[in-house]
């Protein structure tokens, strides 16, 4: 086997490993030690589905690296993913996959596909994203050059490689369940704008994961591990104030200024952090402060972040935030409005479908090329990183941790059994949503994540369509985990779809007029 060793791992940078959470545990666990996995993995101990999903994904190899090299070079901010989502569903349905639904959820890029076998049967879900994030272009190369699309959008974070994975994984199952005679169901979620207001919780509240056995899922990242990782819920607020403008010099008497009151709204979150729980987020930016010094202004506006444990801490200290915002506009005699739209649900770990990962994931060939490991190097040397190439070993299972980040895979965990897991598409030490993401995004080394990360999962898809036992332990772990609580939206009531949806592409409901500016500007 190329690439490092095992004991090479040590000492790397929190901030790289997948949502910022995986180096905790990989430390914690001491890298250099062998999982039970692994171990039987070397020792030719693999099973039969991992040997045959490695075949599987051989087979369709071609599309999945058209949906992932396709998807790369047409990167897509969230809600404007045209291109990219219509490329997965041209290979879906060139794979023999119905489109059950366009436009899911209110969200016009995204879409579930679907294909079944044979009567009854156990149904699986995946979940390709494929948005891209602004400033991240670059071409495919160890340094920061211009990309496909300039420098303005790129796929820092991995989605093109992602999003090939997922669907490329309902392929190989596919193909695996047409083989073996295995009835069930495949259901391929397409989930857009996974970096803003993420689909998964639109379909969540409309009961789209409901009936599902499990939902696989996978993220790039510098190294290849799975675990009992559980994320923070989260909310998400625009305080809003609306003063009376005056001018600044002349009589500032006469004005009441907005950005006073979210000043001071900045200053009570200071105050609360000292009494905050240690699992407690808050981050937030001014998006509107007014616009000249001497005009006192009348509009403000703050968008801030809240993340905990659980759904009950978020609700409990974003109640809080709304008060400190009420708090701070009686004190500048201004007016506030606290516009709460998006919220997700903390992680759920699966500890069943968990452990089968690890086996999947022990069995690949991890192996690099030198010159992989050479491209690797040189972004590291860029970034001013030790120059430790690409991992090629899989960590131990991760204990059970949580981390400050968030996922709106959060919110199918709370419907379904759900697992993820992380391969190394990056070099050790870069972090997500940076270049070097990009320029690895766009080479063999995106392709291999592409490729063994659909293998991961249509094996343990295999896995689970055919192995009643698994599903009923995954959802043993599930229901113990969910303790009897039922799954509410974090969706504000009446919120009907995400904003900064393109105007071309919002869906006519049929209630009104075409609205202006329907069409598409030239």
């Amino acid at each position: 086997m190329t690439g490092i060793t095992d004991d090479r791992i040590q000492g790397v940078s929190r901030r790289s490993l997948m949502l910022g959470t995986v180096a905790l545990a990989a430390i914690g666990t001491g890298g250099a030690s062998r999982s039970f996995a692994q171990e039987h993995a070397a020792a030719g101990d693999v099973p039969a589905s991992a040997r045959n999903a490695q075949d599987a994904v051989e087979a369709v190899r071609d599309a999945i690296l058209r949906i992932s090299r396709e998807v790369w070079n047409n990167p897509e901010l969230s809600h404007h993913e045209e291109i990219s989502s219509q490329i997965h569903i041209r290979e879906l349905e060139a794979a023999g996959f119905t489109i059950t639904s366009r436009g899911t959820s209110g969200i016009p890029t995204a879409f579930i596909a679907e294909w079944s076998q044979g009567a009854g049967g156990p149904k699986i879900g995946f979940l390709p994203e494929y948005d891209a994030l602004p400033g991240l272009g670059n071409a495919a190369e160890p340094r920061r050059t211009p990309g496909p699309a300039g420098v303005e959008t790129g796929h820092g974070c991995g989605h093109n490689m992602l999003g090939a994975g997922c669907t490329g994984a309902a392929f190989a199952l596919r193909k695996m369940m047409i083989n073996n005679d295995v009835p069930g169901t495949i259901r391929v979620y397409g989930c857009a704008a996974e970096e803003t207001e993420g689909a998964k919780v639109y379909m969540a509240r409309d009961g789209l994961f409901n009936d599902l056995d499990a939902c696989l899922a996978w993220h790039p990242g510098p190294l290849n591990a799975t675990g009992l990782l559980r994320t923070a819920a989260m909310n998400m607020l625009r305080i809003r104030y609306t003063g009376r403008s005056a001018h600044a010099g002349v009589d500032p008497w006469e004005g009441r200024s907005a950005l006073k009151g979210a000043e001071l709204f900045g200053t009570g979150i200071q105050f609360m952090r000292e009494h905050l729980r240690p699992t407690t987020r808050l981050h937030y930016v001014y998006t509107s402060a007014g616009e000249a010094p001497n005009v006192v202004p009348d509009r403000a506006e703050v968008l801030i972040v809240i993340r905990d444990q659980d759904r009950a801490e978020v609700d409990e200290v974003t109640g809080w935030v709304g008060d400190v915002a009420k708090g701070a506009a009686l004190a500048t005699q201004t007016s506030v409005d606290v516009n709460h739209f998006f919220g997700l649900h903390d992680l759920l770990p699966n500890e069943t479908l968990v452990s089968r990962i690890q086996v999947h994931l022990a069995a690949l060939p991890l192996v690099w090329s030198e010159e992989e490991q050479a491209f690797a190097r040189a972004c590291q040397r860029e970034t001013n990183l030790p120059e430790a190439g690409l991992a090629s070993a899989v960590l131990p299972v991760l204990p059970e941790i949580t981390t400050g980040g968030s996922t709106d895979v959060g919110d199918v965990s709370h419907n379904t059994p759900t697992a993820i897991f992380a391969l190394a598409t990056m070099p050790i030490g870069v972090g997500l949503h940076t270049w070097p993401v990009t320029a690895c995004g766009g080479t063999s080394i995106g392709d291999k994540g592409s490729l063994w990360s659909a293998a991961v999962m249509a094996g343990v898809g295999y896995d689970l369509m055919t192995d009643a036992n698994l599903r009923a332990s995954a959802r043993e772990d599930f229901s113990r985990r969910k303790a009897g609580r039922t799954y509410v939206s974090p969706l504000p009531e009446g919120r009907v779809r995400p904003d900064g949806i393109p105007e071309h592409l919002l869906l006519r409901d049929g209630h009104d007029e075409l609205p202006t500016g329907f069409l598409r500007k030239e």
